[in-house]
């Protein structure tokens, strides 16, 4: 069984931060941020987070040009918003989630992104729910340390979604994919109307 772990920096400061890390023993970290930079975090952009990694002797991979939720690729794109479900099928997402993968299998690996709950977040909401399967426990490093597996993630989505976890006509499996479906389109990044309208023109 392979573990992968996920983490969202929030507002931490650098030495939370690296306690959390820290009491899980984690010692790479997988960034799967398009954009790696924070005004609000600055401790979390790119150059400073390796920095800080490097000092706790935790190595830094970047994959947000494979796993970010705002890719530039046109094709991902419906109606001014991502499509988590194209995107998904793109070579470059599928190349990302092999380095996840051999990734854990070399290190005790965490995803970072920056929500702190994972369920309002692309590194499950899209990442992580490519990487499930029943040789993978996938894990969630909450803010304050406690650890929530992915499966009873699920559960607070369906919560959130209000979709009930028994059905007459659908398979439990049917039920937990509709919420994912769901809060997709509900995180899923959005072009403002100028950018969107640009994008229609270049195509007109």
């Amino acid at each position: 069984m392979t573990t992968i772990y996920t983490i969202g920096h929030s507002s931490h400061t650098p030495e939370a931060f690296l306690a959390l890390l820290g009491r899980h023993q984690i010692n790479a970290v997988a960034d799967v941020r398009t954009a790696p930079f924070s005004r609000f975090a600055p401790q979390f952009n790119k150059a400073s987070l390796a920095a800080m990694l490097a000092g706790s002797q935790i190595a830094y991979f970047f994959l947000g040009n494979d796993l970010g939720a705002r890719p530039k690729d046109e094709l991902c794109y419906r109606n001014g918003a991502i499509d988590f479900a194209r995107l998904s099928q793109m070579d470059y997402f599928q190349e990302g989630l092999s380095h996840v993968r051999e990734g854990a299998a070399r290190f005790n690996l965490a995803l970072l992104c920056a929500e702190k709950d994972p369920i309002q977040c692309h590194r499950m909401i899209l990442v992580c729910r490519h990487l499930r399967n029943s040789e993978t426990l996938i894990r969630h490093i909450l803010a304050d340390g406690k650890l929530e597996d992915n499966h009873d993630s699920e559960k607070r989505l369906m919560d959130e979604m209000r979709i009930a976890s028994a059905d007459l006509f659908r398979t439990p499996e049917d039920l937990v994919e509709e919420a994912y479906d769901r809060q997709g389109q509900r995180i899923a990044y959005r072009e403002d109307e100028e950018t969107q309208r640009a994008r229609d023109l270049a195509h007109a």
